[in-house]
């Protein structure tokens, strides 16, 4: 299988990771993006491992919801002696 970024894959070694999507192809290894939030590294030797998959199997993982800083109460001034 040729891995190109943009493809659907799913890996035979991590079945509970779900259906990722191909994100960058360097001569080493290729990052994906799983459907269980995690973007993996797989090298270069372990593309054997890799299955095509349908695009409709991808489903991105939901965004983190943004959670504001929790404010901290100000500190009372130290009196000088």
């Amino acid at each position: 299988m040729t891995i190109k970024t943009g493809k659907i894959v799913s890996h035979l070694g991590g079945p509970e990771w779900g259906v990722g999507k191909v994100l960058e192809v360097t001569a080493a290894m290729a990052t994906i993006h799983f459907s269980d939030g995690k973007k993996r590294k797989i090298a270069a030797s372990h593309y054997s491992s890799l299955l095509p998959a349908a695009e409709g199997d991808f489903i991105p993982p939901a965004e983190p919801a943004q959670v504001a800083p929790a404010l901290c109460p100000s500190k009372p001034a130290r009196k000088k002696k």
